[in-house]
């Protein structure tokens, strides 16, 4: 990674502006889910550590530039402040007088949290003057937040050309440093036998990113709803299934140009309703009555796949392999996961709902890397410039 991160900036007795992900599931007033917040406790404790004054910052939820009172960011410093074991002062805004004068004064090794930056329109909108008044609070900004890297926010991108204006640095944080540093080796420099699993609902989503997995991997493997518009390419009828027909042409092309690279399901499991409780039975694919559809893929496609899993060294995948979220159509996508727990290679789970998928299965520490970011790691994985790492100082 050839940007900066707080290892190369002298942070003593300085206040750091850090952009954090602590976009966070809230349940009865408290925190439901604290993951995001643990990962980024290691940048601030480093911070702390070398006696620096910290204040976060964060979005939370979608209030779309007005007050929401259920997305306040109190709940989150409660949680965060009994994680790190001291105080955490949460303010009532991330800008104006009364937040500078609070900043200012600050002791080394405080902590303080903003407001939802997301209660300003000015954020979504990276307005500059909004950017200025972020950076005006530190000497130093610390972009801990991959999950938000790939927007052009004032909190992400905006505050970053500011503080420089102003003659402070702009770098990353630990997690942002860790997160590019395994999804970078998984683009430009991939241990082979390099193996892509892709899964999810859509494939036109992803069309350019099985384009570059094509050029790059030694084999790839498709499950989830995307593997029905293949199906539907090479002539099946798939009943009811979940099918995207504008992308039909598209999937008979790299049908065409990916040979035996490109490994699909051999049996799936179908069902005759979209519902947990329906009745379901395990089919080939070319055997989807209509009223039926597909919602997870079977026993001798887990075979397939760990066989063709067999060997390799790196391992990326994006996306769970069937509804995962309904119980009696999530075993598909959890014994890969399994297969992936008992591997020894670099395995790296492409955020968003396949990262979900492995927490829920408990074995999120058994993967080399389980990114926090779902939309970020797939546009990084794409070859996408990130704008919030692209506004970072270089190292």
């Amino acid at each position: 990674m050839n940007k900066k991160t707080i290892r190369d900036v002298d942070v003593s007795g300085k206040r750091a502006l850090v952009r954090v992900d602590f976009n966070v599931p809230l349940q009865e007033g408290t925190v439901a889910d604290d993951t995001r917040i643990q990962a980024a406790l290691p940048t601030i404790e480093y911070l702390l550590d070398r006696n620096a004054a910290v204040i976060l910052m964060s979005h939370l939820g979608r209030p779309k530039g007005q007050i929401v009172p259920e997305l306040r960011m109190d709940p989150v410093a409660a949680r965060l402040s009994e994680l790190l074991g001291r105080p955490v002062k949460k303010l009532d805004d991330c800008v104006g007088p009364e937040i500078e004068a609070a900043v200012q004064a600050m002791q080394p090794g405080e902590v303080v949290l903003l407001e939802n930056t997301r209660f300003h329109p000015q954020e979504k909108a990276n307005d500059p003057a909004f950017a200025a008044q972020l950076a005006a609070l530190a000497d130093v900004y610390v972009n801990d937040a991959f999950g938000a890297a790939h927007r052009a926010h004032a909190s992400t991108e905006g505050v970053a050309r500011a503080i420089r204006e102003r003659g402070g640095a702009a770098v990353a944080g630990l997690l942002m440093e860790r997160e590019l540093t395994f999804l970078g080796r998984a683009v430009e420099n991939p241990e082979h036998p390099f193996v892509a699993i892709l899964g999810g609902a859509k494939i036109s989503d992803k069309i350019s990113f099985v384009e570059e997995l094509l050029e790059r991997c030694d084999r790839l493997l498709v499950g989830g709803g995307m593997a029905n518009t293949f199906f539907k390419a090479m002539g099946f009828g798939v009943g009811d299934s979940l099918v995207e027909e504008d992308a039909v042409p598209t999937a008979q092309a790299l049908l065409k140009s990916s040979g035996s690279r490109l490994i699909l399901p051999v049996d799936v499991v179908i069902a005759d309703a979209f519902d947990n409780d329906a009745r379901a039975r395990v089919v080939a694919p070319n055997e989807v009555s209509s009223g039926w559809r597909i919602l997870d893929i079977g026993p001798k496609t887990v075979t397939t796949f760990e066989s063709a899993l067999g060997g390799a060294k790196t391992v990326l995948w994006n996306g769970p392999l069937g509804v995962f979220e309904m119980p009696n159509f999530a075993e598909g996508t959890r014994a890969v996961a399994r297969l992936l727990a008992g591997m020894e290679a670099t395995t790296i789970i492409g955020g968003g709902e396949s990262a979900a998928a492995v927490r829920q299965a408990g074995l999120a520490d058994r993967m080399t890397h389980v990114p926090t970011g779902g939309g970020a790691s797939l546009e990084f994985l794409e070859g996408k410039t990130l704008p919030a790492v692209a506004a970072l100082d270089e190292g």
